[in-house]
């Protein structure tokens, strides 16, 4: 029973730890590098023919660390990777691209982080304006795939229904 203890301190040690650690990760890049990274990914998306997932949020948020997790995750990444270009939008302490954020129609004091889809040619397909992903913490990556499932570009002989397709 001792070990028992032991065992379940440990892992609840280990995952105070990475959680202290993810929110010293910097996933989000200054808040004046937001325009120039929108714009690279518009000439990126282009031409690879993928969408571009906004990710609007900051470093300070563990909503948006989870998120980031989730997106990179073995069953996210392959599905991002192959039909997404990610931005991150810094949006400071809820002070910075505003403006970027309401080209999109991403209400910031609704939560973040907060999300936009684009297409390939910068049309906007998806605006959060609710607080869909501002408590990542209670979701499951699960609803990351769906997302990303749902918002990607449609290709010949998938459905909705196929995640690796």
């Amino acid at each position: 029973m001792k070990t028992v203890k032991l065992l379940v301190l440990a892992a609840l040690l280990s995952l105070a730890a990475g959680t202290a650690n993810s929110a010293d990760r910097a996933i989000y890049p200054a808040p004046g590098q937001a325009r120039a990274d929108l714009a690279a990914a518009l000439k990126t998306a282009a031409t690879t023919h993928r969408r571009i997932l906004l990710d609007f949020g900051g470093n300070w948020c563990p909503d948006c660390q989870v998120l980031d997790v989730y997106l990179h995750d073995a069953r996210n990444k392959p599905i991002l990777d192959a039909n997404f270009v990610h931005v991150h939008i810094n949006i400071g302490h809820e002070d910075a691209n505003l403006d970027v954020a309401a080209k999109y129609g991403i209400l910031i004091k609704k939560g973040v982080p907060a999300l936009a889809v684009l297409s390939e040619h910068g049309a906007l397909l998806y605006s959060q304006r609710d607080h869909q992903f501002s408590a990542m913490r209670t979701m499951q990556s699960s609803s990351v795939t769906q997302f990303l499932v749902q918002w990607r570009p449609p290709r010949a002989g998938c459905s909705v229904m196929v995640v690796n397709c």
